[in-house]
């Protein structure tokens, strides 16, 4: 029974430090993505980047390589911890409607992590930014690929919608373990990110859905196809430099939660 409550105790501690270390991996990506969106809106909406793009940047600094593996290992612990949120429902969200909505989008938050740890050890490995990428491609060419990709893209917009409304009215604050006033000015610049990460993942969604209702024929997904769609618009400069902004607060908002998120496994 004490080696039992042990192996509890053990397992409940990996799942806590892997969550962590997994949203910290992702505010690293999202502030080199961020960075990347800035630089790129400077040049007039230049080479808009991607994530994958962010991680062979990455691999270029001083003990890049090692650096990659860290963030690697970082992504795998998350989606994991996204896949244990969503099967044990660890946040409460329930089995109606809404509930399986969140806990599916979670389950797309953990393929979506899952496959950018994938890009990460590629290129880590010298293997190249394209070794990870074609997820997509590569899910329509399957049996029912294109329903698959269909309810992956419906997922993505799940979690867009719902970054949108947890930042908009500060839904995030009941997971932390600490209150408004202990954020400070933090607390603005989370709603900010979680807001802008939102519209992304809704443009990311849209465009993977056109893709498989046309067969493959749609506009590019992913984020440099959501960064290509917000340049097409009217101002579109300002406004890819105004996403950047967000994502960048977007990656204070990771480093937030991975130092005040309650972790809790039942």
């Amino acid at each position: 029974m004490h080696g039992t409550a042990v192996g509890n105790a053990d397992g409940r501690r990996a799942i806590h430090l892997g969550a962590r270390a997994g949203y910290a991996a992702r505010g690293v990506v999202y502030l080199l993505v961020g960075l990347l969106v800035l630089w790129s809106s400077s040049k007039g909406g230049a080479d808009a980047p991607d994530s994958e793009q962010a991680l062979v940047e990455l691999s270029h600094q001083p003990f890049g390589t090692t650096m990659l593996w860290l963030v690697c290992a970082g992504l795998v612990a998350f989606a994991l911890w996204r896949v244990v949120q969503a099967v044990r429902d660890l946040d409460a969200h329930g089995t109606d409607a809404k509930g399986l909505t969140l806990r599916g989008a979670l389950l797309a938050s953990a393929l979506i992590h899952g496959v950018l740890a994938w890009s990460a050890a590629t290129i880590a490995q010298g293997l190249g930014a394209d070794a990870g990428e074609g997820w997509s491609s590569t899910l329509l060419r399957q049996p029912w690929g294109r329903w698959s990709l269909g309810a992956v893209a419906l997922a993505v917009v799940a979690a867009g919608v719902a970054h949108m409304v947890k930042g908009w009215k500060a839904g995030f604050m009941k997971y932390f373990d600490v209150d408004r006033s202990g954020l400070g000015a933090l607390y603005n610049v989370c709603r900010f990110g979680l807001v802008a990460r939102g519209v992304v993942f809704v443009i990311v969604g849209g465009l993977l859905l056109q893709t498989a209702l046309r067969y493959g024929t749609g506009a590019d997904g992913g984020l440099r196809g959501a960064f290509q769609f917000i340049l097409a618009q009217p101002y579109g400069v300002p406004l890819l430099a105004l996403v950047g902004c967000g994502l960048l607060a977007f990656s204070i908002y990771s480093f937030v939660e991975a130092r005040h998120r309650r972790v809790q496994v039942r």
